[in-house]
């Protein structure tokens, strides 16, 4: 196995033209053979028939002139007109009469006498009375046997013939040889074009690589011309640009992330660490170090609020994560909800509006925590004394549910980032004891997590949030193309 793997591990390193070109050369070299080896059987074939019948005209003359003249006198009168009817040196005829010694015999190529049965003499002669054989070199050999009738002899002769194919055999060496040649000369030629060609046809495909290889973090927004490509490279191309858009768009957010971050974990711990100081510099009563520790514990909580919504994130962005959803009643969840933000929303002098309709089909503990990031977010930025909608609906296709409140309006350039992570509207009006800017990306990660949508709007003072959960057995939905695709780049 180790021969095979290594020749598999070479023929891999090999470039992709000089692939081409091998492959081109051998298929060239073995279609040139082939038609070459079967107009070789065909000329063998028919110069065989012709040599067959050429051995047969002669017996047959031979036949003719001994049953017309006195075969004895013309034997000893004109013992070259045989030899003359042969016609070359490797030719073989004997005369004799059966059982006799031969009345003649030219044999000028020494070749051994063959043994065979005669046609006999009423019968005619046809290509299957001859008779192939080799000789001591494995040159190939013919010969015929046949009866003839004499007008002086109650016997009829036996007249053997046959030549040796010396000749046709060197005709059709030579053809070999330049069938050989001919498709070895070809495979080279096409080798050759086809490397000049390949390496012509994926100079796109080195142009493509070095645009590639030119794109780096510092200029992800670069991207693949693909104007002068040929069009079996345009979806190649045009899957890199996609690529380099959500490699951007991840960059991105993802120095956006730890920029926020940082920002938002500099302010609890630079509280602590002034607070720490101050209290160490000199001694303090007890009460103020219960006013210190008291808001150290708020300090502790905000950053360990933050890392769990942070490893919840992280979480939920796997494709593994695994969500138990089952059919959901939305009024008594609707009823939970609205009882646990009763006293926040009564601090801030608003009221919440439950409407449910009919079932959900979600993961229980992900609704609610959706449900509760959505109603805090509203409660936050409502106007005192409005009036916060919650609201269910039943559509064809799923169950759509929505939180309504009236307060300032997002500006139209804030929309499309209200779900990132860390991302604020407007930062002089968070509180940033109250919010970490991860409420909204975890409400996008449940959502994405349930295959559905969420969008918001806002206008007029009225920001309406909006989740839409699929049925139970429902077709595939993207998630929130629309709201990933019009990010700024």
């Amino acid at each position: 196995m180790k021969p095979a793997r290594s020749r598999l591990s070479a023929w891999q390193h090999i470039s992709l033209t000089t692939r081409l070109s091998i492959i081109f050369a051998l298929l060239s070299f073995i279609v040139i053979a082939a038609v070459g080896f079967t107009l070789y059987r065909t000329l063998e074939k028919q110069i065989s028939l012709r040599d067959d019948g050429a051995l047969l005209t002669r017996v047959e003359q031979i036949r003719t002139l001994l049953r017309d003249e006195d075969v004895i006198n013309l034997i000893h009168e004109k013992p070259q007109l045989f030899a003359n009817m042969l016609g070359n040196q490797e030719s073989l005829l004997v005369l004799r009469f059966p059982g006799q010694p031969p009345l003649i015999e030219v044999n000028p190529g020494h070749s051994p006498v063959p043994d065979i049965p005669p046609v006999p003499a009423n019968k005619d002669l046809t290509l299957a009375a001859v008779q192939h054989s080799a000789s001591r070199d494995d040159t190939p050999f013919i010969s015929v046997s046949a009866a003839a009738q004499t007008s002086d002899s109650p016997h009829d002769l036996e007249i053997i013939s046959g030549r040796l194919m010396t000749e046709r055999t060197r005709i059709l060496e030579v053809y070999r040889e330049q069938i050989f040649l001919l498709a070895l000369g070809a495979g080279a030629l096409t080798a050759l074009l086809a490397y000049l060609i390949a390496r012509r046809g994926l100079s796109p495909l080195r142009r493509l690589a070095g645009q590639t290889a030119e794109i780096g973090i510092r200029n992800l927004s670069v991207r693949i011309d693909s104007t002068q490509a040929p069009r079996e490279l345009s979806t190649l191309i045009e899957a890199f640009n996609e690529m380099l858009d959500r490699l951007e768009i991840s960059f991105t957010q993802l120095s956006q992330v730890s920029a926020d971050m940082a920002h938002d974990l500099r302010t609890p711990i630079g509280n602590l660490l002034g607070q720490t100081e101050v209290a160490l510099s000199q001694r303090r009563g007890v009460e103020y170090y219960e006013k210190l520790l008291g808001s150290n514990f708020e300090e502790l909580l905000r950053l360990s609020k933050m890392t769990d919504n942070m490893l919840f994130l992280a979480r939920a962005e796997h494709a593994d994560h695994a969500i138990e959803r089952a059919q959901l009643t939305l009024a008594d969840e609707f009823e939970r909800v609205g009882e646990y933000f009763e006293g926040p929303a009564d601090e801030r002098h608003v009221r919440l509006k439950l409407r449910s309709d009919g079932s959900v089909w979600a993961d229980a503990n992900l609704l609610r925590r959706a449900l509760a990031n959505l109603l805090a977010n509203a409660i936050r930025y409502a106007d005192p004394g409005s009036e916060i909608l919650l609201l269910a609906e039943q559509m064809p296709k799923g169950t759509c549910i929505s939180v309504t409140n009236l307060g300032p309006t997002i500006e139209s350039q804030h929309l499309a980032r209200l779900f990132d992570r860390f991302y604020r509207a407007d930062v002089s009006r968070n509180t940033r004891s109250q919010s970490s800017g991860l409420g909204l990306s975890i409400v996008r990660s449940i959502m994405n997590l349930h295959q559905g949508r969420w969008d918001v709007t806002s206008e007029n003072r009225e920001t309406r949030f909006t989740l839409f959960f699929p049925l139970k057995m429902p077709q595939p939905f993207p998630k929130n193309t629309q709201r990933e695709n019009d990010r700024p780049k």
